[in-house]
């Protein structure tokens, strides 16, 4: 049965998924914060700045206001970035209801509470009934029909096959999952580690390389994350090692994109800027850093980018401080220092 979903934020994820769900038959009304980009994309039938090329469906509708895309919503998916997922559900809750399900999908840790975003969405609606979608999906493809697999999570797994069964295609394959802890550690975590991929590349090291940042980046995040209640085997799937996976090797990474200029020499604040869109990895960086801290989890890769984006510490050094650490099993229990 068709559905009426409200996207709450036209970046380039949003808009994917607002012309996947409005292909698929359902009312999809899409609003931004940046009126001017409304104009454009009704103009144009497309979004020309985040996802070109790519155009709107007759049921995907571009609205002017928060109240007029969520009125009579089932649905009401956030695709704003991380850092502003809190302003986007304060700016949605005069008009949502108890029956709606809120839909999650940026990937980040909140910089300065250092909460998950469900633990935010919490705060405001503690009866939510809230579900994350996330995995390996670069929005150039998922736009264009292309094959891709997600996962949705939520603490009521009845919930998350209901989002799996609305938002599932024959070109989206959509999982599900109650590990939310796990699934939101994942897809925030890899965009750290995308940038060490990128920082790599961009100091023209080799497969090797990024092969064992990858590899070794995964063992810190699946370490954090379990310190913080997820579970290790969510790592392993879709939203740990698949989105891993995609965003160290693909150009379409803003994260990987960015560390590639960091590592030839380019300045963060200036290759953040030459993106032209929000690198969730820069403030994730400093967020795992602080919550590796508090827990006393061990973390020399994510400590490594942090020191290397924030300008303290030169890449190249810093790879030489990784390389040259007290040896240890592979599978030594280094998750308390």
């Amino acid at each position: 049965m068709a559905k009426k979903i409200a996207i709450m934020g036209a970046g380039s994820w949003g808009t994917a998924l607002a012309v996947s769900l409005s292909h698929a038959g359902h009312q999809v009304n899409m609003w931004d914060i940046n009126a001017e980009h409304i104009a454009e994309m009704r103009a144009n039938r497309e979004n020309k700045r985040y996802l070109p090329g790519v155009m709107f469906e007759d049921a995907l509708h571009v609205v002017d206001t928060a109240e007029e895309a969520i009125g009579g919503a089932d649905i009401v998916l956030f695709s704003a970035p991380a850092q502003h997922f809190r302003s986007a559900l304060q700016s949605a809750m005069p008009y949502l209801t108890p029956d709606m399900v809120l839909v999650n999908v940026a990937k980040g840790i909140e910089q300065k509470t250092l909460l998950r975003l469900s633990q935010v969405a919490k705060e405001y609606v503690p009866e939510a009934k809230y579900v994350v979608l996330s995995g390996p999906s670069h929005a150039e493809e998922v736009g264009r029909l292309m094959p891709t697999t997600v996962v949705c999570a939520s603490e009521d797994l009845a919930l998350a096959e209901y989002v799996q069964d609305v938002f599932m295609t024959e070109n989206l394959r959509i999982y599900t999952n109650n590990d939310v802890a796990g699934v939101e550690f994942g897809g925030a975590l890899k965009n750290i580690i995308a940038l060490g991929a990128g920082i790599s590349d961009g100091m023209g090291y080799g497969d090797n390389a990024k092969a064992a940042l990858m590899t070794r980046g995964m063992t810190e995040m699946s370490r954090l994350g379990v310190a913080l209640g997820a579970k290790e085997e969510t790592f392993a799937g879709l939203t740990g090692m698949g989105d891993l996976i995609v965003t160290c090797t693909s150009m379409h990474s803003r994260n990987r994109r960015c560390g590639i200029m960091i590592g030839e020499g380019v300045d963060p604040a200036e290759a953040t800027k030459r993106v032209g869109m929000v690198v969730e990895g820069m403030y994730t960086a400093e967020a795992a850093y602080q919550l590796a801290q508090q827990v006393g989890v061990e973390m020399p890769i994510t400590e490594a980018i942090y020191g290397v984006i924030n300008g303290k510490v030169d890449a190249r050094a810093a790879v030489k401080a990784l390389m040259t650490r007290q040896r240890k099993h592979e599978k030594e229990d280094i998750s308390v220092k």
